[in-house]
């Protein structure tokens, strides 16, 4: 079964035992990380997800960053999923016309592991190497 269709039959499952970990970064420039702290912040006022978003208080260079860990109940994911598609649809903000990127995992108890890509203004969702297994053990 594809990566896409398993996440169509999680929304409509609602298994209230089942729990997917998510963890990953994002990059993005200085304006860009106001957004996303903004899409962010708007979506869950009570933090129950949200607070797994990690926004260092002193970047360095010329790259900020964006990191994302948290364990949630499968009928969440829907709803992050969406918070991450409106953040992958940041417009670039400067002259180097740079998106968003990023890399999440994400481990479904059952399902296993899927890798979200954040690239080109989308969310690409692909099955994860075997490389990162270990982090299911």
């Amino acid at each position: 079964m594809s990566i896409e269709r398993r996440l169509e039959r999680r929304g409509s499952d609602r298994v209230m035992g089942v729990f997917v970990s998510i963890r990953g970064w994002l990059e993005c420039d200085d304006q860009q990380l106001a957004q996303v702290k903004e899409i962010v912040e708007a979506d869950d006022p009570d933090r129950t997800y949200s607070g797994g978003w990690a926004f260092p208080p002193r970047q360095y260079n010329f790259v900020n960053w964006v990191f994302f860990g948290a364990q949630m109940r499968a009928q969440s994911v829907d709803w992050f999923l969406e918070v991450l598609r409106r953040v992958a649809r940041i417009p670039a903000s400067d002259a180097d016309n740079d998106l968003i990127t990023g890399l999440l995992l994400v481990s479904h108890e059952v399902d296993g592991m899927s890798e979200w890509q954040v690239r080109d203004g989308i969310v690409v969702i692909r099955a994860a190497s075997g490389a990162y297994q270990y982090l299911d053990e």
